[in-house]
């Protein structure tokens, strides 16, 4: 039989693993987000040419215990800048609208007390025919979204912002508005959510001639629960092309604010 002390020093190491095991189990009632497109979702804001400045706006993007994310690796952790480091391939990330977008949403009065998980899918460069169901971009986007609710919890919403490389050529800019509706259907057909949400981001931006062809078709896409959140007029970090970091945190404000308007709508 075990000394007295001996006991008693085990049952403090056995509780205390208890908790630490307890501590790396998410709550179960997480509100999710899926944060998909190209850079300008990935975040580029502080980012001038493979050098990111670091540089956090708080509070706006400071991490919070409420925020956490899904890691390359399908592991919740705490959320930090840059969201996206590890999914984004070799690209350099900043700051893009998740982190703003989380904690408005927790200062609001309808976030308050709420844990919220962001599922980072964005890569950059990537065309909408990319995404097209049977592309490895949108097999992990649904895979990380299903691994997202195993431990609990349901999805509020995806966030989308994309299009720019579909404005360089008219074959893309012309079917970019079909493409789009495609994806809406089969992702809430592959998540069984018919009336999931998505907030798209219309463009601010384009590498190409046909900037306007997409946003218009981005505009007139008429699904139910689809929303509009207009970038257009934010300022650039590189003059032309990606939205700098403030601008990433006005569009995490715009964001949040089209969630919060939708779930009002709805009551």
């Amino acid at each position: 039989m075990l000394p007295p002390l001996l006991l008693l020093l085990l049952g403090l190491v056995a509780s205390a693993a208890v908790r630490d095991a307890a501590a790396d189990v998410p709550p179960s009632n997480k509100l999710i987000f899926i944060l998909a497109g190209q850079s300008n979702m990935a975040g580029r804001g502080g980012v001038v040419g493979t050098h990111w400045d670091g540089l956090v706006p708080s509070p706006d993007c400071s991490p919070s215990p409420s925020i956490l994310r899904l890691s390359p690796t399908l592991r919740w952790e705490q959320a930090r800048e840059p969201l996206h480091q590890g999914i984004d391939g070799n690209r350099t990330c900043g700051v893009g609208p998740g982190m703003a977008f989380a904690n408005a949403l927790l200062r609001s009065a309808a976030g308050a007390g709420q844990v919220l998980g962001l599922v980072p899918c964005a890569v950059g460069g990537t065309r909408m025919a990319e995404w097209a169901r049977g592309s490895e971009l949108y097999a992990d986007m649904v895979r990380r979204a299903r691994v997202a609710v195993e431990t609990g919890g349901r999805i509020g919403a995806v966030l989308w912002y994309q299009g720019e490389s579909d404005t360089v050529r008219w074959a893309d800019a012309s079917e970019y508005g079909r493409r789009m509706g495609m994806l809406v259907r089969e992702l809430r057909a592959d998540l069984a959510m018919p009336h999931l949400l998505l907030i798209q981001v219309g463009l601010a931006s384009g590498l190409g001639q046909y900037t306007q062809v997409v946003r218009d078709a981005q505009k007139s896409l008429r699904l139910r629960n689809v929303r509009f959140v207009d970038a257009m007029g934010l300022p650039f970090q590189d003059g032309h092309l990606h939205l700098n970091t403030q601008a990433q945190v006005q569009l995490g404000h715009m964001l949040a604010q089209s969630y919060l308007n939708y779930g009002t709508s709805t009551h």
